[in-house]
């Protein structure tokens, strides 16, 4: 049974209602961003689109340099910090991918880094955050336990907590990826985004409706953890289970500040079963020879679970990261 909170509309312990960032927010975490980081691909596959059944798109997040998309997201709001903030630095919780998102940036802004991580935290992650020099501290069994534990840590600390999802920042920096996708193919009709938090699905919907409202932006999430589509559907932020083995979308608990923006934003949220994932991963590999992260194949199995609902649109897939581990492969691909 899930358990329906009201948002407060604000991370955790601030007291302060953040509002979400606009599209001029947007452009200046693109100029920042590009100073860092290269323009992913957007690459048409043939096989891919006779699978689906519609033309299809790929937007390559993960030929990053940490393997996905939420470094941008950290590079725009490490940008963001001011002299005091850097010096004392920063202290948050991920399952992976935001922790070497903010480990990156805090390596390029000497900003010191703290992440801490469940501990059954993916081990390509986690080793990929260790050598970009951010301290790791294990604590809790899941991604919110991790994350209460931040909390306290940045406030004994004196720290500046990043918040995974709550922070508008991170959501305008993310949300550079779909303006890209829109630069380089201007008549996509329908952008398909995996949903952990919500930051990458937030800033997609952001820069889709600027750009062109008629765009139909659509969440993906696991069965198997559910929180962020519970959340979109009552309307209010729910907690629900979180059972899924693709960490990137394995959160307990919806964020505030995405959550309002895909209230207001969001064309339709739709669940895959982590027996989807798994094959989205192998149909990914088949069709794209990209190595993906189960979550970040979310996209590609919403896409199919659609099916002719999407027939006759142009489709991009975000594909988030491809931080799959050897043993998650070898699980996946069988002998």
């Amino acid at each position: 049974m899930a358990d329906v909170r009201q948002p407060n509309g604000h991370p955790s312990g601030t007291g302060v209602r953040l509002e979400p960032p606009g599209m001029a927010d947007v452009l200046e975490a693109r100029r920042v961003v590009s100073r860092y980081l290269s323009r992913t691909p957007l690459y048409h596959y043939p096989g891919l689109s006779d699978l689906v059944g519609t033309e299809v798109w790929v937007k390559h997040e993960n030929h990053q340099p940490i393997g996905a998309f939420k470094v941008r997201g950290g590079i725009y709001l490490m940008s963001q910090l001011g002299p005091e903030e850097r010096s004392a630095g920063v202290v948050t919780a991920s399952t992976g991918n935001h922790g070497q998102s903010i480990a990156w940036a805090a390596r390029a802004f000497g900003v010191p880094a703290t992440i801490c991580v469940p501990k059954d935290a993916n081990p390509t992650k986690l080793n990929a955050i260790v050598g970009l020099g951010a301290e790791v501290v294990v604590h809790g069994t899941d991604f919110d336990e991790a994350h209460l534990h931040a909390q306290r840590l940045a406030a004994e600390r004196g720290s500046r907590y990043v918040h995974p999802g709550d922070e508008p920042a991170l959501i305008a920096g993310v949300a550079t990826e779909t303006l890209e996708i829109l630069e380089d193919e201007p008549g996509i009709d329908t952008i398909l985004v995996p949903v952990g938090g919500g930051s990458g699905a937030s800033g997609a919907c952001i820069v889709a409706k600027s750009v062109r409202p008629a765009i139909e932006v659509i969440g993906v999430q696991s069965s198997a953890a559910p929180a962020a589509y519970l959340s979109w559907k009552a309307r209010a932020l729910v907690e629900g289970e979180m059972a899924t083995f693709a960490e990137g979308l394995a959160t307990r608990t919806a964020f505030a500040l995405p959550q309002r923006v895909l209230w207001d934003q969001l064309d339709d949220f739709v669940l895959v079963s982590d027996d989807e994932l798994r094959t989205a991963v192998k149909d990914m590999i088949e069709h794209t020879r990209n190595l993906t992260e189960p979550s970040g194949a979310a996209s590609l199995a919403g896409a199919l679970r659609l099916g002719d609902r999407l027939s006759g649109k142009r489709v991009a897939l975000v594909c988030t990261g491809g931080n799959i581990t050897l043993a998650q492969l070898r699980a996946i691909l069988g002998p």
